[in-house]
């Protein structure tokens, strides 16, 4: 008896250090509750999401869209304005521009993570303001003028707004995240439908080259204001973090669709850039030929917002392979152009396509996105490489055309480029398959 005695005394204590212990414990687990931020919900639209889906498309119009106008200038630049100059000199141009509006993304991105949305948007239109102006004010046959102030001031612009423009819809939507995206993308489409034939008229007209550039600028910026008055943010900024890349180079599916954008940066532009002066040169009628990009665009908006409608039912990668192999397949086909009827044809279905394949590459990015809050840096790592071969692209299909116009050397690299590109878009789809267990990705 006297062992139980002597171990009774301390039993209180245990039992109300055992207390002690428990109710700490109780009370801690709100507190790891509470660290946990909550998952963020989606208003799937609201007068203010519209607003902003609205402002976003307009900068789209404004900014990509303009620059999906460049076939204008390059038809103009080669047989008037540079005519000391070869196509693929002239091709730096526009390659420039593909560069700087793709590969700046790696900073716009992440500045757009981080809750800078609204300064890019006006440094962008400050920037573009100042570059459409300077060019007005070149000369004939000065090749540095038009390459500083069109390739590289008019591309950093356009740099500055086009990955946050895209990516601000996603603070609005979720489940309606691919047809957003593709409504935004469509504003860069209707922009490459209604720029070419403003520029052509101008550029045609009692105005001329230099006050069509001016007039073209006051409407860009003009409209460029108006976007940013309408467009709001809604989630919170995301922490100061180091860039992610190395997360990102261990996360194979990601780095083969890195590759795949790569190869469809090599063939996407070269229809969009050339198909006015491949027109002209084939005899077709001028003022036709300088309507064709009209078509090829007023297609590419139907091919931006159709396919995304049924994205979620069908899935996006399996979306994005068809239309990136059917883009491949419809440039190929660029080599049999020798009627207006071949040109109709080819511009509504290469439009349709590469519309499509467009629309659907950011919302492919937010399918590899563990967190939406990454969605940014994850656009904007994939577009910088892909931008420095947009670099390279555009030079290259012009030195593959020559001055002699051997169409089909650059029509078969911009056409094989995309059907490789859509073959490595499955290696990725076949990861994400295994990843998801169903094969509706």
């Amino acid at each position: 008896m006297q062992p139980e005695l002597a171990i009774q005394p301390s039993d209180p204590e245990k039992a109300e250090s055992s207390r002690g212990s428990m109710s700490k414990t109780v009370e801690a687990e709100p507190q790891l509750t509470q660290e946990q931020p909550p998952k963020p919900t989606f208003p799937e639209g609201g007068l203010q999401g519209w607003l902003t889906l609205a402002g976003a498309t307009l900068v789209q119009y404004c900014t990509f869209g303009y620059t999906n106008a460049f076939g204008v200038y390059q038809d103009f630049y080669v047989r008037e304005y540079l005519t000391n100059y070869t196509p693929a000199d002239i091709g730096w141009i526009g390659g420039a521009q593909i560069f700087l509006i793709f590969s700046s993304g790696i900073v716009t991105g992440r500045a757009f993570d981080r809750g800078y949305f609204h300064h890019l948007m006006i440094a962008g239109a400050v920037l573009h303001a100042v570059a459409l102006f300077m060019l007005s004010l070149t000369h004939e046959n000065k090749y540095y003028q038009v390459l500083l102030a069109h390739g590289i001031g008019l591309g950093l612009s356009c740099g500055l707004c086009y990955i946050p423009s895209l990516t601000i819809v996603s603070h609005y939507f979720q489940k309606q995240r691919p047809l957003a995206m593709g409504i935004v993308t469509a504003g860069s489409a209707l922009g490459a439908v209604l720029h070419p034939i403003m520029l052509n008229n101008l550029f045609n007209g009692p105005l001329g080259f230099h006050n069509g550039v001016r007039v073209s600028a006051a409407l860009n910026v003009f409209l460029l204001v108006v976007a940013n008055l309408i467009m709001r943010t809604r989630l919170p900024p995301k922490a100061a973090s180091k860039l992610p890349i190395g997360d990102f180079a261990r996360d194979p599916p990601y780095v083969v669709a890195v590759f795949a954008g790569i190869l469809v940066f090599c063939g996407l532009f070269f229809p969009v850039f050339y198909l006015q002066l491949d027109a002209i040169k084939h005899g077709i009628d001028r003022t036709f030929a300088f309507y064709s990009l009209a078509i090829l665009n007023g297609a590419s908006i139907f091919g931006r917002t159709i396919p995304s409608i049924f994205a979620p039912q069908l899935g996006v990668f399996n979306l994005l392979i068809f239309f990136t192999v059917g883009t491949g397949i419809v440039t190929l086909c660029m080599a049999a152009i020798k009627d207006i009827a071949g040109t109709t044809l080819f511009a509504i279905f290469i439009g349709f396509f590469s519309g499509a394949s467009i629309s659907l590459s950011a919302p492919m990015l937010g399918v590899l996105s563990r967190d939406i809050s990454e969605l940014g840096a994850r656009i904007g790592v994939d577009f910088f490489f892909c931008g420095i071969l947009g670099l390279f692209a555009t030079p290259i299909s012009g030195s593959l055309l020559t001055t002699e116009y051997h169409w089909l050397n650059a029509i078969l690299f911009a056409g094989i480029t995309m059907i490789a590109a859509g073959g490595f878009f499955s290696i990725t789809r076949w990861w994400i398959v295994k990843r998801r267990g169903t094969q509706i990705v």
